[in-house]
């Protein structure tokens, strides 16, 4: 007979699953809350210990003799840096008799062109009055700097013109001495000659004209550029209001303290890879999840959640009861970051038990969370892992253990041949779930379920694995009879025998764990 082995489909994990990583960043509300709260408070203490100096503005209107309506704001950037310069300062500090350096003086005011004609100028100070004083000297200096600028361009180009001017001027004279000393003759060639000068000083005349106009258009423009630089808006106080600068400094702090939270809380859930999703506890720990709990509160909560808790409670309650009664081995409950959720769980499972015969809690917890809650009355009691040899045969046992890190993992099997792990979501990273795994199957404990402590409240993925051999809690395990066909209908056991009937595909055992990265495996 010939057996067919169907190949596994290849699932491909994504380098980056946004999914999860959502749900692991608002897992951690705690952290970027707490930043952008901390964001709000440093900014609203800076605008309240930290108060800006006291501080003056003014405006100045500053006008160019190549301004143009398409200029790109060159000419007021030029300003600008004109305001910054030793020279503007050191007249300044002339005007206030301040013994303050140039250099000193320029860290405490600057320049911001509004419009391409438009300067203003923010100065501070020890106090409004000084403020004031120095906005009132530096736009007086850098005035009186501009003008002086302009009227010595002015200067220079009407010098210039008239420089060229005289110069033509001497030519003129020349032309008109040589057409003097010019007499009447019949020869063409001197008529032509003649008609040559007489054309040079004609252009000689304009051109005089010409320099002479322009070189007092270039005077008479100064005093255009001159009355158009002024101060528009007269030095003043800047007023601070304290409530705004608290509000708008404590604004910025919450965006950039959430935003620093998030970024921590991605990059942290990113770097530690701790599953929090159904789907990923499921598969990194190779067991479905039969139940979701909320943690066990530690502080008195409202009416409407205690009893969705109770019920939720109440429902594992009876599905780990049952389980047990059909189990034909002592059932353990192990956890990893949820003690106190185990231990209620544990004396629930053990009071619902209790009805039927004596029931004992193997307490195989590292802490005394077992040992200090509350116990029901009646045929449970509670037995300390050394103790539990001395507990009779005829009593139930269930044991309560830890797979977090440091745990005798040979001392799991005898707290009960078959287990349910609990599991506080996002509290294991997934090399240790495979390690949990992989660790209980070298033990040959199978894992028949998973309890979720605190689950995410928005993950609707499916935490069932059913391609795996044991991927809900169904009863006894039943691999061994399978594997003899005895687990098989009668009537298939004797077609597979005679070789008759339908060929059933054979599927591979998944293995139980596999860390990232890593060759070990453990089926």
């Amino acid at each position: 007979m010939t057996t067919s082995t169907a190949p596994e489909p290849s699932v491909t994990t994504p380098l980056l699953d946004l999914q999860a990583l959502v749900a692991a960043v608002r897992r951690r509300r705690r952290l970027w809350s707490s930043m952008a709260l901390l964001g709000l408070l440093i900014g609203a203490a800076v605008a309240v210990l930290l108060p800006p100096p006291p501080a003056a503005v003014t405006t100045v209107l500053v006008t160019h003799q190549a301004d143009q309506p398409n200029d790109t704001g060159t000419l007021i950037r030029t300003d600008v840096a004109l305001l910054g310069t030793t020279r503007i300062a050191a007249q300044a500090l002339r005007t206030l008799k301040s013994s303050e350096k140039p250099e000193d003086f320029l860290r405490d005011y600057r320049g911001t062109g509004l419009t391409n004609n438009l300067l203003q100028i923010d100065v501070t100070g020890a106090s409004d009055a000084e403020a004031v004083a120095r906005a009132e000297a530096l736009a007086d200096a850098f005035v009186t700097d501009h003008v002086r600028r302009m009227r010595e361009s002015a200067q220079a180009e009407a010098k210039a013109l008239r420089d060229q001017r005289d110069r033509m001027r001497d030519e003129l004279a020349q032309v008109d001495k040589a057409i003097g000393n010019r007499s009447p003759e019949s020869d063409p060639r001197a008529s032509a000659s003649i008609e040559s000068l007489f054309a040079r000083r004609a252009e000689l005349t304009s051109r005089i004209a010409d320099f002479d106009q322009r070189a007092e258009e270039a005077r008479m423009g100064t005093p255009r550029l001159v009355a158009g630089t002024q101060i528009v808006d007269a030095p003043r106080a800047v007023r601070h209001s304290l409530p705004r600068a608290a509000a708008t400094n404590a604004a910025i702090g919450l965006v950039l303290g959430l935003a620093v939270g998030l970024a921590l809380a991605a990059v942290g859930a990113v770097v530690a890879d701790r599953p929090v999703l159904r789907r990923e506890i499921a598969a990194n720990l190779g067991a479905s999840v039969i139940a979701e709990l909320p943690r066990a509160p530690r502080r008195p909560t409202g009416p409407w959640q205690r009893r969705r808790t109770r019920a939720a409670y109440e429902r594992l309650t009876t599905t780990l009861a049952r389980a047990v009664r059909h189990s034909a081995e002592p059932v353990s409950l192990l956890e990893l970051g949820c003690a106190r959720s185990t231990s209620v769980i544990a004396l629930n499972v053990a009071g619902a038990l209790a009805a039927e015969g004596p029931v004992a809690v193997i307490d195989g917890l590292p802490g005394p969370e077992l040992a200090d809650s509350h116990r029901e009355p009646g045929n449970t009691t509670v037995v300390s892992g050394e103790r539990a040899a001395a507990v009779p045969g005829q009593v139930r046992r269930l044991g309560v253990g830890s797979v977090a890190p440091g745990t005798a993992w040979t001392d799991l099997r005898y707290l009960g041949g078959r287990t349910v792990l609990v599991v506080r979501a996002g509290h294991g990273s997934a090399a240790w779930l495979h390690t949990v795994a992989r660790h209980l199957a070298d033990q040959r404990v199978p894992v028949i379920g998973v309890v979720l402590i605190d689950p995410d409240p928005r993950d609707r993925t499916d935490g069932t694995l059913w391609d795996g051999p044991h991927t809900a809690l169904r009863g006894p395990d039943e691999r061994p009879a399978q594997q003899h066909g005895t687990g098989l209908p009668r009537t298939e056991r004797l077609a597979r025998q005679h070789g008759t009937g339908p060929l059933r595909t054979e599927r591979p055992s998944m293995s139980a764990a596999r860390v990232p990265g890593s060759d070990q495996e453990a089926r």
